[in-house]
């Protein structure tokens, strides 16, 4: 099973970027699926973006046109390009994997806030 770890969170003001990493510990050539997905307290988690071996991207409709998720194989990376950020994507940012075998693998997240 590949571990993910997430990097690239902070504290950003509103209409800043950041740029998340997810990093895998082996080939995400493998790995069908690849998320972004966040939580943020007392809510549930949430679908943010989300890539396939396909190249096949979605968003949900609260970033669309503000994030952008990409895929590296090369470098068994996932990254989420981040801007026009608002207070309400202050969260915890979970990367996520699901492999052609049904395998699911969850990094340990990295907290964005979104504040002045």
């Amino acid at each position: 099973q590949v571990q993910l770890v997430e990097s690239g969170g902070g504290l950003v003001q509103p209409g800043g970027s950041l740029r998340l990493s997810c990093a895998a510990s082996g080939s995400i050539s493998s790995i069908y699926l690849m998320a972004w997905y966040r939580q943020a307290p007392g809510k549930q988690r949430e679908l943010v973006a989300q890539d396939t071996t396909s190249s096949v991207t979605s968003y949900a409709d609260s970033v669309k046109g503000r994030f952008t998720i990409s895929r590296d194989n090369a470098k068994n990376t996932l990254d989420l390009q981040m801007t026009n950020l608002k207070p309400e994507d202050t969260a915890v940012y979970l990367c996520y994997g699901l492999s052609h075998r049904g395998s699911v693998s969850w990094g340990q997240g990295t907290q964005v806030t979104v504040s002045s």
